[in-house]
């Protein structure tokens, strides 16, 4: 009986090896964490390039809608900052913020703010504060600049594989393009030129 009784259990554990029906579904649940983190840590990454680069491209677009104006009055301002919405869609542009400014260089090479504007709730900077310009650009004396920066505050939508809120910035300078300086008409007065000293 002992003999029948281990002959019967040694046949059920060869089934139970020789069975292969839950092999797939143990290879499916062991891969199945590694397939998910690469679908939406794709996504997410995917997502966060797509959005730096049409940061990029509002930083860019702004700034040339501006260089190439003569004098900007509220109304233009507020459209050339709508204009974001249209470059930024699909996505939200609430975590956009942008900051387009005029600097003029003086004859010592010092670059001072003429006027800014910002939108998102960015701050704009104020009226004669001296700025550090990158390299090179300061060696022209008596010009100006329009300085556009941007930051859009990116956080994933599932947060899977990039946690947090990952600050997605850019800045560009330009010259004006059909004029020495691009003035600035706000509150009755012209902004052209940045105050001395």
């Amino acid at each position: 009986m002992d003999r029948t009784r281990n002959k019967g259990f040694l046949i059920a554990i060869r089934r139970f090896v020789r069975d292969r029906r839950g092999v797939s579904v143990l290879e499916f649940a062991l891969i199945l964490p590694v397939m998910l983190t690469l679908f939406l840590g794709g996504t997410e990454v995917t997502q966060g390039i797509t959005i730096k680069r049409k940061t990029t491209i509002v930083t860019r677009s702004l700034a040339d809608l501006v260089a190439q104006d003569f004098s900007v009055n509220d109304a233009e301002m507020s459209a050339i900052f709508n204009a974001a919405n249209a470059i930024m869609a699909p996505y939200p542009t609430g975590p956009l913020k942008i900051v387009i400014s005029s600097v003029a260089i003086d004859a010592n090479n010092i670059a001072r703010v003429v006027w800014s504007s910002a939108s998102g709730g960015a701050t704009a900077l104020e009226r004669g504060d001296t700025v550090t310009l990158p390299d090179g650009l300061n060696q022209f004396p008596n010009t100006q600049l329009i300085w556009a920066e941007s930051q859009y505050d990116y956080t994933p939508t599932i947060g899977y594989v990039v946690s947090g809120t990952l600050p997605l910035k850019d800045r560009i300078f330009l010259r004006p393009r059909l004029t020495d300086k691009v003035c600035r008409s706000t509150g009755g007065q012209d902004y052209c030129d940045a105050p001395t000293s």
